[in-house]
């Protein structure tokens, strides 16, 4: 994905930059929500033009972030990657500008010390790795890469056996075990004196956040306890994709309950462009107003 989609902010002393892969992916609402539908989009006016097409259909981007502290670079989840089989067409074999985007954030692949998985599904893991000489090497050599305890209990009882849904274990996930680089952490992991994690489970068992604090700043990183801004309005409707569904609602509905109304910056890890803004009292429900430039 071209850099002109690069985009970033500050959180007190840290910025958060945005490196997309792939942007404006236009699907129908029931394909992520239970009961979605273009006239329920058009019950919210705020979500066009930024989060909907004229007609009613979801904006979604895949992207990921490149966290600058004082003294760290820490990725946040890594997208689907380049080169990959992937279940849905739109992901196979994929050639983007990503390491590239990295450079120009100002963090090319050997200064990244820490990558960060949210959780492990396939499009949160795939720069991981890169295909080097036909064979999967990690991608951010001088990093720890730290994956969720809880989560990989889940994961690792997958066969990996290359099928349709487990691939991206064998071409994302087992290079970076074999070459020892990955750390296993708690829910409530201390990443660094700026970021920590806090556990917001049901689109998987050990599904996390990321919480940004710094010169009296804070900002959230939310993964997939959120994919589209509607959901800040329909908490409560079933998430195709998430692996226990009443629990990644009440975890959503939690969640917006506690920051709706806050100075607390949020970060949609799939809303498109601005993808950043603020959760809002909207009369008796719950709104996502932009961040301007």
């Amino acid at each position: 994905m071209a850099a002109e989609h690069m985009r970033s902010w500050t959180i007190g002393n840290v910025e958060v930059t945005r490196i997309v892969e792939l942007n404006n992916h236009v699907d129908p609402l029931a394909f992520l929500l239970e009961g979605g539908s273009r006239e329920l989009m058009k019950q919210y006016d705020w979500l066009f033009p930024h989060f909907a097409t004229p007609e009613g259909d979801m904006l979604i981007t895949f992207q990921c972030f490149v966290v600058k502290t004082p003294d760290r670079r820490i990725m946040i989840d890594t997208c689907i990657g380049n080169d990959r089989w992937r279940e849905h067409e739109i992901f196979n074999n994929m050639q983007t500008s990503f390491l590239a985007d990295l450079e120009r954030a100002g963090c090319p692949v050997e200064t990244i010390d820490t990558v960060l998985c949210t959780h492990l599904h396939f499009d949160h893991v795939g720069w991981n790795t890169r295909k080097v000489n036909g064979k999967w090497v990690p991608t951010f050599p001088n990093a720890r890469y730290l994956f969720g305890r809880l989560e990989w209990d889940h994961w690792k009882q997958v066969p990996h056996d290359g099928t349709v849904h487990a691939q991206h274990l064998v071409d994302s996930i087992q290079p970076i075990l074999d070459a020892k680089l990955a750390d296993f952490i708690e829910p409530g992991h201390q990443v660094s004196d700026e970021l920590r994690l806090f556990p917001t489970p049901g689109h998987t068992p050990g599904h996390v956040s990321i919480h940004i604090a710094s010169a009296g700043e804070e900002a959230i990183i939310t993964g997939d306890m959120m994919h589209h801004p509607i959901q800040i309005a329909e908490p409560l409707l079933p998430g195709n994709f998430c692996m226990d569904k009443a629990r990644s609602c009440q975890t959503r509905k939690n969640f917006i309950e506690q920051y709706g109304d806050s100075k607390v910056l949020i970060i949609g890890s799939h809303f498109c462009d601005p993808t950043v803004g603020w959760i809002e009292r909207d009369k008796d429900n719950w709104r996502f107003r932009i961040k301007e430039d």
